[in-house]
């Protein structure tokens, strides 16, 4: 083989060696921006006291723009905050917030769980499921996922919330 040949072969092959670590990379983020952030402090005490502090990537900015701009009606409550603190958190939550394929849609009510991604993947749990009292609602992501506190929540950290009937368990499984 001519010395050219060779330096061609060589530098394809680095090519789609490159190519395939940006694709595997990207594979990988593509479920990690919104868990890789390091929660801000005043976000991790002022909304976890009621809910879990979600990953600001899970919502695309201006959902999360709209629900710090309505913090005196959150979801039927009184979250209100002092205008330094929602300043602080509004501003963490827009510079964090959701950009990749799948967050970029507004969903319904600027609600995570009525989000089409979310929806999709959580498709074959039956609505039973999110009424039980180990579960609640479908918000509350602890229930399934052992590493949601933390932003995890990929299928490998899966648990069956109390109550799940055997036949119902297969969700868990696929």
């Amino acid at each position: 083989m001519k010395d050219r040949d060779m330096k061609t072969i060589t530098f394809l092959g680095t090519v789609l060696f490159a190519l395939a670590v940006a694709g595997a990379s990207t594979a990988a983020r593509a479920d990690s921006p919104r868990n890789a952030v390091t929660p801000l402090k005043a976000y991790a005490q002022e909304c976890s006291t009621c809910h879990l502090a979600y990953p600001p990537g899970m919502l695309p900015a201006r959902s999360w723009q709209k629900i710090m701009g309505g913090l005196d009606k959150h979801y039927g409550s009184d979250a209100s905050l002092d205008a330094a603190t929602v300043a602080e958190i509004a501003g963490w939550l827009q510079v964090n917030a959701g950009t990749y394929k799948r967050v970029r849609e507004q969903p319904p009510e600027d609600r995570i769980t009525r989000a089409e991604w979310f929806v999709h993947k959580h498709r074959e749990i039956a609505p039973s499921i999110w009424k039980l009292p180990s579960v609640r609602s479908a918000a509350n992501c602890a229930a399934c996922h052992t590493g949601a506190d933390k932003g995890r929540f990929n299928d490998d950290n899966l648990q069956v919330p109390a109550g799940v009937p055997a036949h119902l368990r297969r969700a868990w499984n696929d």
